[in-house]
């Protein structure tokens, strides 16, 4: 089709010119037409002559840049004719600290210098010192007590999952609330919400987001839907994703490596469907991981599949059954979610079962957003939610069911803690992770109430790659659930 574009139309419109002679000049109009079709030619000698690759020698495109100069300069059109997007690239090499500066240097407009270090190369035995994860952070004193915490503990790479700023809590004159549809519903039957507060975000988390990468995946909350059924504008304009580069081409899944480590990070409020694109996308990204190179594996998505809170309990249950089996099968060994206001951390479980060989599941969906933290256990006698409650139209189908087996089998909700629920409490916070080696991980949990570097919740996570080998599953597409059941 290229080929047909750039030369034949320009072919036949130079021999037209010479037959018809209606327009100006003796060029055509498409008034003259239809013409009767023309082939021009090829003239053969010498004709391939030119048509080869230019070498890496040639002086067009070797670097010319000696040091961190920015290459590649290319400008883009935005949206508006009053901006545009100016993209280049610099050789950046891993585990280094670079210095660097953003403005317009001709009005004096140029921010304070600032600096960030690269992720270390890939290899087995290279990492990054610390991550921290957090969740549902939004922007109260229990958020810049998180952030604290977090800056002190000097991580390399922050991971966000999901539940920014909860700009969607306030309407368009800037009146909050901690339950939109609770004061909101009669005002404004579009839910409204105040981009300000994207502004006051990123302003509080410049002095933390200017020196450590920070990798975000949407949550509920960034959903923002507006008319024309617009959704995710902030989440898209405001964040950066490596989503072609993971050859996703979505911002709402993408994946990238930090060392010895893939993370992938996976979108809950798109389609998930075993026959949709994310999943396909998917399949192609875990199939084309080396696990001699990135031992470790590690997802993460906003809503959890193992939670045992009231809050959201078994929400997000489609997803787990559409996904699981492929994760389980290539040996997924850490997946971090929020969205329920509380710490929890998980045995190694598959498929509601304990699995030596499952994933560690630990969400961390109490940043410190205004919505509070989350108390009230689904085993917790009189709190087990009725199923059709745990339905959330942005999440998909519905199909929450009750167990079939082991000690819940018929109910819906367990009579005490279950038995793949390691540990749980209600606390603000964010979490660390060390990996170490290609087998051992350090998980540590931090609470805003307690000191600095002191620790609420800790465990080693061991990778057993001799007894926990990948096998790939061959997918065979269905359809979502839609299962009701009794409690």
């Amino acid at each position: 089709m290229g080929k047909w574009r750039w030369t034949l139309p320009l072919a036949v419109a130079i021999v037209a010119s010479t037959v018809v002679g209606g327009g100006a000049g003796g060029i055509p109009t498409t008034l003259d037409g239809p013409f009767v079709p023309v082939t021009s030619p090829l003239d053969g000698a010498g004709f391939r002559g030119r048509a080869v690759d230019l070498p890496d020698s040639d002086p067009r495109v070797r670097r010319r840049a000696r040091g961190f100069e920015p290459e590649q300069i290319s400008v883009s059109l935005s949206a508006t004719p009053d901006s545009v997007w100016i993209s280049w690239i610099t050789g950046l090499k891993p585990g280094r600290k670079y210095y660097y500066r953003c403005g317009d240097p001709s009005l004096q407009a140029m921010s304070d210098i600032h600096v960030f270090k690269t992720m270390p190369a890939l290899g087995p035995r290279s990492y990054p010192k610390r991550i921290a994860v957090a969740g549902d952070l939004g922007l109260t004193y229990n958020t810049t007590s998180t952030v604290d915490h977090m800056r002190s503990n000097k991580p390399d790479l922050v991971v966000l999952v999901g539940d920014v700023s909860y700009a969607d809590l306030y309407l368009t004159n800037g009146t909050g609330s901690d339950c939109y549809h609770c004061s909101f519903k009669t005002v404004s039957p579009v839910h409204e919400s105040y981009q300000p507060r994207w502004d006051y975000w990123g302003r509080f988390m410049e002095p933390l987001t200017s020196t450590i990468p920070i990798m975000v995946v949407e949550g509920n909350h960034e959903i923002e839907e507006q008319i024309e059924g617009k959704m995710f504008e902030a989440y898209n304009s405001r964040f950066a994703f490596p989503a072609q580069e993971s050859g996703s081409f979505s911002t709402f899944y993408y994946s990238f490596n930090a060392g010895g480590i893939h993370f992938v990070m996976l979108g809950a409020y798109i389609s998930y469907n075993r026959s949709g694109e994310q999943y396909r996308w998917l399949e192609r990204d875990l199939a084309g991981v080396d696990r001699k190179v990135t031992p470790w594996l590690v997802a993460s998505w906003h809503p959890p599949w193992y939670n045992t809170y009231k809050s959201h309990y078994m929400e997000a249950e489609c997803m787990r059954v559409e996904m699981e089996d492929l994760l389980y099968s290539y040996g997924v060994d850490i997946v971090f979610n929020g969205h329920v206001h509380a710490y929890e951390r998980s045995n190694r479980v598959y498929n509601y079962t304990l699995d030596p060989c499952g994933p560690l599941y630990i969400t961390v969906g109490d940043g410190g957003n205004r919505e509070n933290v989350t108390t009230r256990h689904a085993d917790d006698p009189g709190h087990c939610p009725e199923p059709l409650s745990t339905h959330d139209k942005h999440l998909g189908g519905f199909c929450a069911t009750n167990f079939t087996s082991g000690p819940a089998a018929g109910k819906f909700c367990w009579d005490r803690q279950p038995e793949y629920s390691a540990y749980r409490e209600s606390s603000f916070g964010h979490g660390i992770l060390e990996v170490m080696n290609e087998t051992h991980a350090l998980w540590t949990w931090h609470r805003n109430q307690d000191l600095y570097n002191s620790t609420g919740d800790a465990i080693y996570v061991v990778r057993q790659p001799d007894k926990c080998s990948v096998q790939p599953m061959v997918t065979k597409p269905h359809k979502t659930q839609t299962l009701i059941s009794d409690s």
